[in-house]
């Protein structure tokens, strides 16, 4: 018997009082978020300079 014997045939768990959100909006609470900001800008000056170097 391995340890999750017991729990891997179940169903999946659905919450009786809160409707699951539709996939399209799941997907979308996470677009607007940007973990870097001002990181492309950043690559694109150092590109810019690099090229300007090396022409």
């Amino acid at each position: 018997m391995s340890r999750y014997d017991d729990i891997i045939n179940l169903p999946h768990y659905e919450p009786k009082y809160h409707p699951r959100m539709p996939m399209e909006e799941r997907a979308a609470q996470f677009a607007p978020f940007a973990a870097l900001s001002g990181h492309d800008s950043a690559i694109k000056k150092t590109a810019e300079r690099n090229e300007e170097e090396f022409d």
